[in-house]
């Protein structure tokens, strides 16, 4: 599933060619996705000219002149730049057609993505329970650990919940816990205010570092231009499990938290 980094990397690759760009057409040959697709919404958008594009969490979103357009690529969904001639794959459900022969096209094979029009003064309920962007000024070894006081749930759900810090997701909160040395199976509400300050500091640093990598390809995930997420070269423990641990070659082993794999080293992360 696409997690904030490759997000980024594809609302980056958006940024230039479509904003001032007017959406002339939305061809949808596939309305049932998580939700049905708002097809007579999409409709509005014809003649807009697309003042920004965005992210929140891991939602893509394009700020029109009267509309928002949100996307989520839920588990397999990924966007592509092309023209509007070019033939049509599989899985090919909805194309955003600009003034200048540009098309933007959604493909999502297992059809958990999301497609969404709103105004801008009705922001869907579900964007405003969401919590503090991780590469934010907010996003603090101290506003972590006033949320953890009196949670018992092992550090990694905090980490996971984006009712507290959006996007993070399994492979970036796992990586962020080997580098600062926590173990994700240790209570939250029992780390310090330097562990705290350590751990925010290595997610923002792991999230940097995958976002110039362009994300990270386990599966689904791809650029606009096709290409694979190189973060997957660099990854320290997740996906691992059995291997030798980086920095002192003990092996790596592998719990379940909260129905998600984690791999870590018992070692360098002790509980």
């Amino acid at each position: 599933m696409p997690e904030l980094p490759e997000v980024e990397t594809i609302c980056r690759g958006l940024q230039q060619p479509l904003q001032q760009k007017t959406l002339t057409q939305v061809a949808v040959r596939q309305d049932q996705l998580r939700y049905k697709v708002p097809t007579v919404a999409l409709k509005r958008l014809n003649g807009q000219v697309v003042r920004s594009v965005g992210r929140r969490a891991k939602y893509l979103l394009l700020e029109l002149e009267d509309d928002n357009l949100l996307i989520h690529l839920g588990m397999s969904g990924t966007l592509r730049l092309l023209t509007p001639t070019t033939k049509i794959r599989k899985h090919d459900h909805a194309d955003f057609i600009f003034n200048d022969e540009l098309c933007m096209r959604f493909n999502d094979p297992r059809r958990f993505g999301m497609i969404l029009v709103f105004k801008k003064n009705d922001q869907p309920v579900f964007l405003d329970s969401l919590g503090i962007e991780p590469l934010s000024r907010a996003c603090t070894g101290g506003f972590l650990y006033e949320q953890i006081q009196r949670r018992k749930s092992p550090i990694k759900s905090v980490l996971m919940n984006n009712k507290i810090i959006v996007g993070v997701g399994n492979i970036y909160a796992a990586e962020s816990l080997f580098y600062a040395k926590i173990s994700p199976l240790r209570p939250a509400k029992n780390l310090s205010l330097d562990d705290c300050n350590l751990l925010v500091k290595e997610l923002k640093k792991v999230l940097r570092k995958a976002i110039q990598a362009g994300g990270t390809t386990l599966k689904d995930f791809y650029s606009l231009e096709g290409q694979p997420g190189y973060f997957t070269q660099k990854l320290a423990v997740y996906g691992r499990e059995g291997q030798s641990c980086w920095c002192c070659q003990t092996r790596l082993i592998k719990s379940v938290i909260a129905g998600r794999s984690t791999v870590f080293c018992c070692q360098c992360q002790p509980f």
